[in-house]
């Protein structure tokens, strides 16, 4: 396509073309009216005697009427078309009205002049150039037919030639600004169209965040709220309601910031049967009345919150854990050695167990930490699921005396392969029954733990250790594997968080699942032998 022409498609769709259009052909419609004006009224023949009357009339009606269905059929059609048609029509006109009225032949050239102005502005470089030249010849010929047959009347020659000139000059200048206009309204177009796309995002993206956002003003109204801050407020949230009604706690904090300009960290809860929530306030504009007012899920913001401890935990453990480990290592090998003394009497021997109990505890509690601070990558293999419980019982046993309590394993007749990583399934079933026999023991009995390996449904490998304990209630169900809950005094609360992390890195879930007739399940849910991992 050559630089100076004006995509059809571009042209022909614009809205801007189909008005310039519309004003040109009403334009034409009041040329034409004048030019009646002039032939048939008195008026008219005041200024000019038409040489050749009959052809001055047939022109004036015959341009009115070709005026008058170009303005009604310019709202529909090809524009080109019908710009190229009209000012074809226009040259037509100004060269036999020049024959007809030579006395206004100035005047309707002069006229001329606009149209073809006009009609580059719709039209490419070279088509107005080209209707441009195609004016100037109509001149150049009126005046040669005038020399040739002997008119007395003709305009000089340096007038032809600077009508001429004239109309180069137009087409030139209106073809240029007319595409200018054209791609600076497109340009405008597009940015606006941009503008509203941004601004559909940002409010898509407000609407959706899951931080509660509102606008209140100075008469305390609220005037916007997303979704989030919708389910925050409740019902109390809908319609337009003065924040003092819908939230008056959060009121209260809102008036306390305007006149202290401090933040109050504690969360707040807007209604009895709501989440928690962190306000923060902040002025719409600089020195401006309307305030926004942020709403942070309180759970979210201790979930980050423990998120930062446990990274901050694991740097600080990794070295500090060989300065904790060695002075252990040397009190536990002190205590063996005083054990397997005989000079110590019966009575301080139970004192050395204690301590040596407490070592290992605090052992467990260092290798739980750089557990979490190592998150070690799984190496997962094919492991026979079945196999794999017995031989964990067996070991459990050996390393772990279990006095009254009891464990054993379920296992199906068939095999039940699996993928996983042999080393950290062991540890997750190790924490398991740990606590299997911690809690899940009634008060006086000894506890029964079971690993029962199966398949479900959908053929996945299960591995459930069951005790038959009193069960986890409700409340605490919810909270098992968050780092850090225990409801002991004497645990980290990292045990199960970790399991589970392990469980994921392996492509397993780990769960709670309620036991109706009592007693409490964690389920393994592994991968398949021919499942594909995606280290």
């Amino acid at each position: 396509m050559s630089a100076d022409a004006t995509p059809p498609d571009t042209l022909e769709t614009h809205a801007a073309a189909r008005r310039e259009l519309y004003y040109f052909t009403l334009y034409r419609v009041f040329e034409a009216a004048l030019l009646c004006l002039a032939v048939f009224s008195p008026a008219g023949q005041l200024v000019s005697q038409p040489r050749l009357p009959q052809l001055a009339a047939a022109v004036a009606l015959l341009y009115l009427l070709a005026a008058s269905v170009l303005f009604v059929t310019g709202r529909r059609g090809r524009i080109r078309l019908q710009v190229l048609a009209g000012v074809s029509i226009d040259i037509a006109v100004t060269a036999l009205g020049m024959q007809a009225m030579p006395g206004v032949a100035s005047g309707v050239a002069m006229m001329l002049l606009f149209n073809i102005g006009a009609a580059a502005l719709l039209l490419p470089l070279r088509a107005g150039l080209a209707v441009a030249g195609v004016a100037s010849l109509a001149l150049i010929a009126h005046y040669v037919w005038g020399t040739l047959v002997g008119e007395g009347d003709l305009r000089p020659l340096a007038e032809i030639v600077m009508f001429a000139i004239s109309y180069l000059a137009i087409a030139s200048l209106t073809t240029l600004v007319g595409r200018q206009l054209r791609a600076s309204e497109a340009l405008a177009e597009q940015r606006g169209s941009q503008v509203a796309n941004l601004a559909e995002v940002n409010e898509l993206i407000i609407r959706r965040m899951r931080t509660g956002v509102l606008l209140v003003d100075s008469e305390d109204e609220i005037r916007l709220a997303n979704e989030a801050a919708m389910l925050q407020l409740g019902d109390a949230g809908e319609g337009r309601r003065l924040l003092a009604t819908a939230a008056p706690a959060l009121d209260v904090r809102l008036r306390r910031w305007e006149r202290d300009g401090q933040h109050d960290p504690a969360p707040l809860q807007l209604a009895p049967d709501l989440p928690e929530v962190l306000p923060r306030f902040a002025r719409l504009l600089a020195g401006g009345d309307q305030v926004l007012v942020f709403l942070d899920d309180a759970e979210l913001a201790s979930r980050r919150a423990e998120s930062l401890t446990l990274a901050t935990l694991g740097r600080f453990s990794a070295s500090l854990a060989h300065e904790i480990r060695n002075p252990l290592a040397a009190i536990s090998y002190a205590t063996q050695l005083l054990e397997e003394s005989q000079d110590i009497p019966e009575s301080d021997r139970r004192l050395l167990e204690i301590i040596y109990q407490q070592t290992r505890r605090m052992n467990g509690i260092i290798e739980n930490v750089l557990a979490l601070a190592r998150r070690e990558r799984a190496q997962p293999e094919h492991v026979e699921l079945g196999e794999f419980a017995q031989a964990f019982v067996v070991d459990y046993q050996q390393s772990h005396p279990l006095d009254h309590d009891t464990l054993d394993a379920r296992i199906p007749a068939t095999p039940v392969p699996c993928l996983v990583d042999r080393r950290q399934l062991q540890q997750v079933v190790t924490v398991l029954v740990h606590n299997a026999l911690i809690y899940g023991r009634m008060p006086g009995e000894p506890a029964r733990i079971s690993l029962h390996v199966h398949l479900d449904a959908r053929n996945a490998p299960l591995l459930d250790v069951l005790d038959h304990g009193p069960g986890i209630p409700d409340s605490v169900a919810g909270q098992l594997f968050r780092p850090f809950f225990t409801t002991s005094g004497h645990g980290t609360g990292l045990g199960l968080y970790i399991a589970k992390e392990m469980c994921q890195a392996n492509q397993a879930d780990l769960r709670h699942i309620p036991m109706p007739a009592g007693g409490t399940c964690f389920r393994i849910r592994l991968a398949g032998a021919r499942a594909i991992t995606t280290n």
